[in-house]
């Protein structure tokens, strides 16, 4: 029996880009610098979307659960965001209340927070991401739910930090192997 080494190339950059750079452009939006447009859902649908599903199944092949999961499942989480917005646009279904959006942005809180509690064991960089995010889909919530604008501008500052946070998650392991070396710090790795 032989053994073939893996040359595949490491997804994550392409997903924590992906997940980072349309975090950052919604919330530029939550804090008011532009109105939620087809420039965000274009990228909820093809970068924050597809982008993230296609490196989640990469990271399936390499045999990485938690980034099969957290990327495949934030990838339909902005493919859903953006099927909401749409749908509902398009007269195709009632738009969702603020007890239906509390309710989508508390379980994906939820389920975030359970992703944070797998980033222990994993680097400072992805701690922050996870951690940030979900503060931000609590925000999210409870601002649908109340109709608060000064928490969806908190969240939307958090989401912007979050979303930078990402951006540099998945770019810095990328430079370090191109350069071969530490170029940009991603923190500790914890022992299996």
């Amino acid at each position: 029996m032989t053994t073939t080494a893996d040359a595949t190339a490491n997804p994550a950059p392409l997903g924590l880009t992906a997940f980072g750079v349309t975090t950052v452009l919604l919330n530029l939006a939550n804090v008011g610098f532009y109105p939620l447009d087809a420039m965000i859902l274009g990228m909820g649908i093809f970068y924050g979307g597809l982008a993230q599903v296609l490196a989640g199944i990469m990271e399936w092949r390499k045999g990485n659960t938690f980034g099969t999961t957290a990327f495949t499942s934030y990838g339909l989480f902005w493919l859903s965001f953006a099927g909401i917005l749409i749908l509902s646009e398009a007269g195709l279904a009632k738009a969702p209340g603020p007890g239906a959006m509390f309710a989508y942005l508390l379980l994906w809180g939820i389920f975030t927070a359970v992703l944070f509690v797998a980033t222990l064991r994993l680097n400072r960089a992805l701690q922050v991401v996870f951690a940030t995010l979900v503060i931000l889909f609590v925000l999210l919530a409870v601002g649908d739910l109340t109709g608060s604008g000064v928490i969806k501008i908190i969240g939307g500052i958090d989401g912007i930090i979050c979303g930078a946070s990402a951006v540099y998650a998945g770019l810095a392991p990328m430079l370090n192997e191109v350069y071969g070396r530490t170029v940009l710090p991603v923190g500790p790795v914890k022992a299996a």
